[in-house]
């Protein structure tokens, strides 16, 4: 299967309003204890953008995903999802997110299916349902061989499909992305990210894809830059490295982060 195959029938909601960020964070702060992980973050996401929230390892991604999924009570600033506050209108905002964090979280002992039908009924979805959405989700990433199948026995490349279908169960319009692709081989980041980018060329489906992996960075895409907790660049790829003073996102990356070199294959 190509980069660009899969996931190709789920979301079926209406489209959001285009007047309404999916995302929008405004003065965003987070310490812990002393330690500032989060410094006056703001940006906004467009319905449908995908967004890549780009920073080194320790840079504040994880907390800011943490914020944003509520798993962190917001103490400074707030954040808004399709104009929902999350710490006001926790319900309504986090019902319209779909999360997949960095830790792998399948249930290594359940099959594929006793996954996906657990967490669909944490979510109100009924056994029908839910049980049309889990093959049409995973016959369309050409896995509905696998569904009864334990999850020790997959790859990590699909476990963490598994792990994208399960955050598309309960068609969320915004879904979250932290580090999806860390540990996988070329093809697999290339099929799970060639996957997400069909979601919203498709259908219309908001991202936010956090990593630290410079060849992850499309032209088209929206680039949020942080740093030690800091806002460091926002906009296009292309007024990223304009701005940067740069020719390209590596090396606008690296001015920006104060790093040397990078490594081949744009790991930092």
């Amino acid at each position: 299967m190509g980069p660009n195959a899969g996931l190709k029938t789920v979301h079926d909601r209406s489209l959001p309003d285009a007047n309404v960020p999916a995302l929008e964070l405004t003065s965003v702060s987070y310490s812990y204890g002393r330690r500032q992980a989060l410094d006056n973050i703001s940006f906004s996401i467009a319905p449908g953008r995908f967004a890549v929230l780009l920073g080194l390892n320790g840079a504040g991604k994880t907390t800011l995903f943490s914020l944003i999924s509520h798993l962190f009570a917001t103490r400074n600033g707030h954040i808004h999802v399709f104009g929902n506050d999350i710490d006001r209108k926790s319900g309504e905002a986090l019902r319209r997110l779909g999360i997949v964090f960095q830790a792998r979280t399948l249930d290594l002992d359940l099959s594929v299916h006793q996954n996906l039908a657990y967490h669909a009924s944490l979510h109100g979805i009924g056994s029908r349902e839910a049980n049309t959405r889990i093959h049409d989700l995973m016959q369309s990433i050409d896995m509905s061989d696998r569904l009864h199948e334990k999850a020790r026995s997959l790859s990590g490349g699909q476990i963490r499909r598994v792990e994208i279908v399960r955050a598309l169960l309960h068609q969320p319009s915004l879904l979250l992305l932290d580090e999806a692709t860390v540990g996988l081989d070329i093809k697999s980041r290339a099929t799970i990210l060639g996957d997400i980018r069909t979601l919203v060329e498709q259908k219309g489906i908001s991202v936010l894809w956090a990593t630290h992996l410079i060849d992850e960075v499309n032209h088209a895409d929206q680039v949020i830059v942080i740093n030690q907790g800091k806002l460091v660049a926002n906009g296009t790829t292309h007024d990223v490295v304009k701005d940067a003073g740069a020719d390209t996102i590596n090396e606008a990356f690296s001015r920006l982060t104060g790093i040397v070199s990078l490594n081949v294959g744009g790991h930092l």
